[in-house]
């Protein structure tokens, strides 16, 4: 239930997480503002609200050996800040951000990236 998964997010300090299938296998993720929109706003039991059923479908996932350009045109073309690394059997093994990127571009091209992701908010 999503009350269990919020409270390991305030545990570790985090604000995303990814929702597998019973094989481990990526999903969906679930965010904060997942919690706060689709759970919250809408008056559900976070103690009787599975993970599936809030989670943003169809995570934007890379493989471990993808290049770095991979992560930052996925990142551009879904508007994601996000991007979750993959094994072959589709499990998590870890997440790539926007601020993990920028740690490893020049300032100009991180910011285009930054630019080209945060269009979805203002859009929203």
């Amino acid at each position: 239930m999503v009350e269990a998964v919020a409270e390991q997010m305030r545990a570790k300090n985090i604000g995303f997480v990814p929702v597998c299938d019973e094989k481990g296998a990526v999903i969906g993720t679930l965010t904060d503002r997942d919690l706060t929109i689709r759970v919250l706003a809408e008056h559900r039991s976070p103690s009787a609200t599975r993970a599936k059923d809030v989670m943003t479908a169809d995570a934007v996932v890379c493989k471990a050996d993808d290049d770095l350009s991979v992560v930052e045109q996925l990142m551009s073309k879904h508007k994601k800040s996000r991007i979750i690394c993959v094994d072959d059997s589709s499990r998590p093994i870890g997440v790539i951000s926007l601020a993990d990127v920028a740690q490893r571009e020049t300032a100009g091209k991180a910011a285009a990236i930054l630019r080209s992701v945060s269009q979805r908010e203002a859009r929203a």
